[in-house]
Parts: structure tokens; sequence; C-alpha cells
């Protein structure tokens, strides 16, 4: 069984610490969470994120966690789910994790027309070279948290002031910028549903 639950617009840290502390203290019964939530405007540096791909601090806070990859921004328009998955018990590796939520939101795109793709060397998903959406995961004890975002309807010029997930040059897009509107919910649920049933078939 996994739970959806839809948290609305939370802090950064607040929720990071949250999801720590539910993956800390889960157990072998302890069912599946995915969440849904918006943050306020926030960078966030991966593992392995380098405070050079910052290229002109903003005054927005930069935030140094734990989940893979380097530095991208979050902030309100953009649909973000976490999911917290015990991924030893679903019987699933890592990458097979990334590749479904890559998977999730190219087909969740797809119902609006809109053609994406994803990219082995530089984990995302990517409609005409521009990246819409992104992956950053933790695996702790077998457990995943952290999880992906997909730019639908924000302000997307905070982008331009650090070198997105590490690459230089790279541009970012939007489902508002391709013509779509839709509310975070109605797409988030149209994701949700296709991890869940990707897992539960």
């Amino acid at each position: 069984m996994i739970v959806s639950k839809n948290l609305g617009l939370q802090d950064y840290q607040q929720t990071w610490q949250a999801m720590q502390a539910f993956t800390q203290t889960r157990v072998a019964q302890t069912a599946d969470e995915i969440w849904l939530v918006e943050h306020p405007a926030v960078y966030t540096l991966g593992l392995n994120g380098k405070y050079e791909h910052i290229l002109n601090p903003t005054g927005i806070p930069v935030i140094k966690t734990d989940r893979g990859g380097q530095v991208t921004y979050h902030g309100p328009g953009q649909v973000v789910i976490y999911t917290l998955l015990d991924i030893r018990r679903l019987q699933i590796n890592i990458r097979q994790l990334v590749s479904l939520l890559e998977q999730a939101m190219v087909d969740s795109l797809a119902h609006y027309q809109i053609a994406a793709i994803a990219k082995v060397e530089a984990p995302g998903v990517y409609v005409d070279g521009k990246k819409i959406g992104s992956i950053g995961l933790k695996i702790k004890n077998h457990c995943s948290y952290h999880g992906l975002s997909l730019n639908n309807q924000m302000d997307l010029r905070p982008f331009l002031a650090i070198n997105p997930c590490g690459y230089a040059g790279l541009d970012v897009t939007q489902l508002a910028d391709l013509g779509v509107m839709v509310s975070n919910t109605e797409l988030a649920d149209r994701i949700i549903h296709t991890i869940t049933t990707t897992l539960q078939p």
C-alpha cells in the first residue's frame, strides 16, 4: 500500500527533516508514502553540489541537502513529489526508481500532447533540449526519500542564476510556456497515479 498526501506549501528544510525522520523511524511494516508539496523559493545543493554553480546569488536561500545531484531551484508553481519507498520490499533498485519517476513525468506530459524524453547521461526530463523535470534521491536503509520536481506554472527566472543540475547554459521550460495550463494538483495526481500503478499493478 502507498499512501499519498497533499501537503501544500511547505518550508523546504522542515520537509527535508520530516522525510529523514520518517525514513529513520520506519519499520518493515510501515506503508510507503508519496508527498505532494510546493516550496517557497529555494536553491538546493545535492551531495555533489558545488557552490560555483550558483552564478549570481539573488537573496534566495541556498540549502545543502543530502539528495543526489547538483544544484536546482524550487518555487511556487512547481510540482514536487517526494517518494518515501521501501525499495527492497518493492524489489527495485535505485536506477529502476529513477527511470520509473522519469517515465511517470514523460507519460503525464504526453497526456497534454507534450513530447518529452529522459536522458541516461543526464537524469531528468527534457522537451526540445530544455529541462522540465528533475530527479534527486537519497537511499538509506534500503528506503528512498526526496524525489522529483516538474516545472508547471512558475517564475523560471531564478534558474538563470544557476547552472541547473550543474550544466552551464542548460535552458529550462515549463508546461505554461508550452501552452498547457493545468493545476499542480491535477498534474501531480496524474504523475502519482502512474507511479503507484507501476509499483502496485
